[in-house]
């Protein structure tokens, strides 16, 4: 196991430690090699991501076969769920033979993580190999689920940097971070601070506002970052403030890192010609089943094809189909074929391309949807992604508002669920839409859904 892996259960003892002490802890993890960082796991993928790039398609899909086959076997032999849901489509692993073969395969949506959760856990390794996490903040259905502690968090920050490395960054890089940090529970608090372990500057997402833009603006420039890695709806609130005020940015960058949302090509022009550098576009989930990002000369989203292996669905009335991912090396709790609730648009026929791999023209379905305080913020829903047990229990979750400042929660309670675990829920949600909103719990039967079935995070009367 990496130490990040072992020291990440004290990361909030160091974060009380008084601001001279953090930095000076900080400043060793951030001096100690990499591989005692990350781990043996980080190098290996890391290497893997650079060879990838140079594969033939034969290669490419020899490794897939390779390690399809290996987390299908296994999956037969050590899960529950797959074992008995394998048996009822009639699906054999042991016969899969070509990619293609995986079709035959039941598909795995997220009401069976929410059902069959723990016997989807392969019985081969010890419970110290897994690390619970839960995802919900972009689709509002809290799904718990099984990494791989020393494989799975090293292995998606060595394919992050190697994407990231296409728009701009580089081993040691300053960033400033505006993605969902909670820097202050109080609306006029505190909009950021300093991350020693990686010399990141970390902003609120939460305290943007035209009053407050000049902090943000002074902080920026005071740590000279490298690059911006925010939030699309944050980055666009930012370039909002500047053209209202009359203002050109003025700090060199070496580019911009958007995820998480959906950016539009006109509104990454748009933040290409406020901030005057490359905005760089990938697309990830919690779950790690599939990974993609743009190229270094082309907009496409290329979805690596050692990370896992994707599928889209057939396409829908707008010509948008679903993303269905296979988890590559995540031994502890494999997905396999599961429906993430995405949705892309495939390119053109003839659409330039960097890599013969699959590819996408538009990612779809995470919207830039806010929630609106009493004195004005704007509070992106992707920045509720819980990460913590915290919605353990729940269906579903929304928030529903008609009025600034004001909104209700509303939830759909599992059978499992106990209303004991209101007060540290409303608590949580509470820290991160700070002390100038009102917010009210209330169990419901069912939440509202688009006209297509599909669940929606946010129901806001506001205009």
């Amino acid at each position: 196991m990496s130490l990040e892996d072992q020291l990440y259960p004290l990361l909030g003892v160091y974060e009380r430690l008084p601001l001279g002490l953090r930095r000076a802890a900080g400043a060793v993890w951030r001096g100690l090699p990499k591989r005692w960082r990350w781990g043996p796991a980080y190098e290996e993928f890391a290497r893997l991501a650079r060879a990838v790039e140079e594969w033939d398609a034969e290669e490419i899909r020899q490794y897939q076969l390779t390690e399809l086959r290996r987390v299908l076997i296994q999956a037969a032999a050590y899960c529950p769920f797959y074992q008995r849901s394998f048996a009822q489509a009639g699906f054999r692993p042991e016969e899969v033979r070509e990619l293609e073969d995986l079709q035959r395969a039941p598909l795995l949506e997220k009401s069976d993580l929410l059902a069959h959760r723990e016997e989807m856990v392969s019985r081969e390794l010890p419970k110290n190999a897994r690390l619970f996490v839960t995802t919900g903040g972009s689709t509002g259905v809290p799904v718990g689920f099984y990494l791989h502690q020393g494989v799975s968090r090293p292995k998606e920050q060595a394919f992050l940097e190697a994407q990231w490395r296409r728009g701009g960054y580089f081993e040691g890089a300053r960033l400033a971070v505006i993605r969902g940090q909670v820097t202050s529970r109080r609306a006029r608090g505190s909009i950021s601070f300093y991350d020693a372990t990686r010399d990141w500057l970390m902003l609120s997402s939460y305290h943007l506002t035209p009053e407050r833009w000049p902090e943000y603006l002074a902080a920026i420039e005071r740590f000279k970052p490298d690059l911006l890695h925010a939030y699309p709806s944050a980055a666009l609130q930012m370039a909002e403030f500047l053209e209202s005020a009359g203002q050109s940015w003025r700090l060199p960058l070496r580019g911009m890192l958007c995820g998480s949302e959906q950016l539009t090509l006109p509104q990454k022009r748009l933040l290409e010609r406020v901030f005057q550098c490359r905005v760089y576009r990938w697309y990830g989930h919690s779950e790690r089943a599939v990974l993609a990002g743009e190229g270094r000369g082309t907009e496409l989203f290329y979805f690596w094809p050692v990370y896992g292996l994707v599928e889209f669905g057939p396409p829908d009335a707008e010509g948008l189909r679903e993303v269905i991912g296979t988890s590559f090396h995540n031994r502890v709790m494999p997905l396999i074929r599961y429906r993430t609730g995405d949705s892309v648009r495939l390119p053109e026929p003839g659409a330039r391309r960097e890599f013969a791999w699959p590819a996408a023209a538009e990612v779809a379905g995470r919207r830039q949807e806010f929630l609106v305080t009493g004195t004005g913020r704007r509070i992106s829903l992707t920045a509720f992604n819980m990460h913590d047990a915290i919605f353990e229990g729940l269906y579903a979750v929304q928030f529903y508002q008609d009025a600034p400042g004001r909104a209700e929660f509303r939830y759909v309670a599992g059978p499992a669920f106990d209303r004991a675990r209101l007060p540290r829920i409303e608590s949580g949600i509470r820290r991160k839409l700070g002390d100038d909103f009102e917010l009210t719990l209330r169990q419901v039967a069912a939440t509202e859904k688009t006209e297509g079935g599909k669940h929606r995070w946010l129901i806001s009367r506001l205009s």
